[in-house]
């Protein structure tokens, strides 16, 4: 799944999307005082967008800029609130200990020995912020075609949860219901989530 994969799908069609934020983001964070997030994988930016009408400030990163676009025209009225970048964050990490929260949901982080891109991702939550890492239920994912990404290429949640270390507090690590119903075509009934505070 590289930047032509994104850029091929979101240029396919007008919309992707539903345009409605996460609900597994929505149920976490509300309640956390704003402060600065990264989206991580933002899309269309629904998830930023609510974010920055919550009074945070956004730093949203995608690896097509067919969509970062299109998510930059969706949210012109938050433009002060709301940065679009295009980042490739398996070549180049997030600023340290910048954020206090980073949301990455549904994101495809390639398993790379050492753990670069994903310790690079950790290293950006500043110490008492909050990392949201959330995936597929792997158990509701159809059989792989020829062709198709092994999801277990990728990190889940729970191996995230495995890898933070003394300085993190894990608050979620468990698979839940959807809140909403699945995307059209899809069979993704349930979430698996990982909520943590970094320490210090």
């Amino acid at each position: 799944m590289d930047e032509q994969h994104w850029e091929d799908m979101y240029g396919g069609r007008e919309q992707v999307f539903s345009g409605n934020p996460n609900g597994v983001l929505v149920a976490e964070v509300t309640g956390l005082p704003p402060g600065q997030a990264l989206d991580v994988g933002c899309g269309e930016g629904a998830d930023a967008l609510w974010l920055a009408r919550h009074g945070w400030l956004v730093t949203a990163v995608d690896i097509s800029r067919t969509a970062l676009r299109r998510a930059a025209r969706t949210g012109a009225d938050l433009a002060d609130r709301v940065a679009w970048a295009y980042a490739d964050l398996e070549a180049a990490p997030p600023p340290a200990g910048a954020f206090d929260l980073v949301s990455a949901h549904y994101f495809p982080l390639r398993r790379r020995p050492g753990h670069t891109a994903l310790r690079g991702l950790l290293a950006a939550v500043a110490p008492g912020g909050t990392l949201l890492f959330v995936g597929h239920d792997l158990a509701d994912l159809p059989p792989r075609g020829d062709g198709a990404p092994d999801p277990a290429d990728y990190y889940q949640p729970g191996e995230v949860a495995g890898l933070l270390g003394d300085d993190w507090t894990v608050l979620a690590d468990e698979t839940r219901p959807r809140a909403a119903p699945a995307p059209p075509g899809t069979h993704h009934t349930h979430d698996t989530v990982l909520r943590a505070r970094r320490i210090r």
